[in-house]
């Protein structure tokens, strides 16, 4: 993997040799924050237009801009709607609200780029790396693509104004999320086919992620300064849980209380935004219905929530790097012109190396394979 600035190239053997080896030779892993801008909105002022990297074992410092769109003078750059990577085909993905770009993370090259009618929301990748589920940009269906090309292998209509989607983490299930559906679908990937679906919820499904073992959902709705819970398995809505101590108002973006929600991965708290009160607050996941346990303010209004692989740290959409265990904000992000850089669309990516061993994931899953 090349690792450079403009003009200067700096290779993952320099990196490595900066770090320490593990027993018997192996090199150690590094670890990479990928940040894809703008990724609030079209707003250049949080992080410009790009893929920045930041090199998460040395506090988060940033390292280059990967170039993605070429913006014409005096035109606004896409959106970006989704990041996705995936470590068995060493790629990662983009999208905006008009096309998917594919790269190559061993060397920042761009591999594909395709633009749908219907345009791109959330993307999801499956586990293998062989296939992308894209929603059109609030529309009826979601593309399926042949992760390697980009080429349709099928179409998923839903009807429900396609927006956000996760991959079950054991390739056998697609959640899929609508702006228009108070129901969360689940697919088939083997037939590409709804094969069921959670809710009725409240209101419109916003944000939602899913615990390891495909049990359970959580779900941001419309006009809930909180969240709802789905039991996966009989499709019924459980729980209603609303955030007291603190007053819903109004909120700059997505028109939601709430728009952001993660469990940790050992899926023993539950993180979740509060864009009026530009806070996060924190849940526990283990109790039932879940407890409500602190609250952190950041610097803006935030509308995302993922966290590490390791969850030691939680990665709010305003930039902060929060230390799950004391709850402190450790690291702000920043580019190389020193400005604020906020994104809902980032994902980890952990070399060893020139190879890529394990990604995260834009949503923050639960990471439990095995639920009590």
């Amino acid at each position: 993997m090349k690792l450079c600035r403009v003009g200067v190239a700096i290779t993952i053997v320099g990196l490595v040799l900066l770090g320490s080896f593990a027993s018997g030779g192996a090199a150690a892993e590094r670890h990479f924050l990928y940040v894809a801008e703008p990724g609030i909105r079209n707003y250049v002022e949080y992080g410009g237009v790009g893929v920045l990297v930041y090199d998460m074992d040395a506090g988060y410092k940033f390292v280059r801009r990967i170039p993605t769109q070429m913006v014409p003078a005096g035109r606004e750059p896409e959106n970006i709607k989704g990041i996705a990577a995936n470590a068995r085909t060493g790629r990662l993905y983009v999208t905006t609200f008009r096309r998917v770009m594919a790269y190559d993370l061993a060397n920042d090259k761009k591999v594909w780029e395709k633009e749908f009618d219907g345009g791109c929301d959330r993307l999801a990748v499956s586990p293998d790396g062989t296939l992308l589920y894209v929603p059109s940009f609030e529309g009826p269906h979601w593309n399926v693509l042949d992760a390697r090309t980009g080429e349709q292998v099928a179409r998923v209509v839903v009807n429900s104004g396609a927006h956000n989607t996760i991959y079950g983490p054991d390739g056998t299930r697609v959640y899929l999320a609508g702006l228009k559906s108070t129901t969360l679908s689940i697919a088939d990937p083997s037939t590409h086919r709804v094969v069921g679906g959670v809710g009725p919820f409240s209101n419109v499904i916003r944000p939602f992620t899913i615990n390891g073992s495909q049990t359970l959902c959580f779900v941001n709705v419309n006009d809930l300064l909180g969240f709802e819970v789905g039991d996966i398995k009989t499709g019924k809505k459980l729980y209603r849980v609303e955030v007291s101590g603190y007053e819903k108002g109004a909120v700059k973006r997505h028109g939601c209380p709430s728009h952001g929600i993660a469990l940790t991965p050992d899926e023993r708290e539950l993180w979740l935004s509060d864009g009026h009160n530009s806070a996060v607050h924190i849940f526990d996941a283990r109790a039932t219905p879940p407890k409500q346990l602190a609250t952190i303010t950041v610097r803006d209004q935030p509308g995302w929530i993922t966290f590490t692989l390791d969850g030691k740290q939680a990665i709010p959409s305003t930039g902060e790097i929060i230390d799950t265990a004391t709850r402190k904000i450790v690291a702000t992000l920043t580019d190389e012109e020193n400005r604020m850089v906020q994104s809902e669309k980032v994902v980890e990516v952990v070399f060893a190396e020139d190879k890529v061993v394990r990604t995260g994931d834009q949503f923050g899953v639960g990471r439990r394979a095995n639920q009590p």
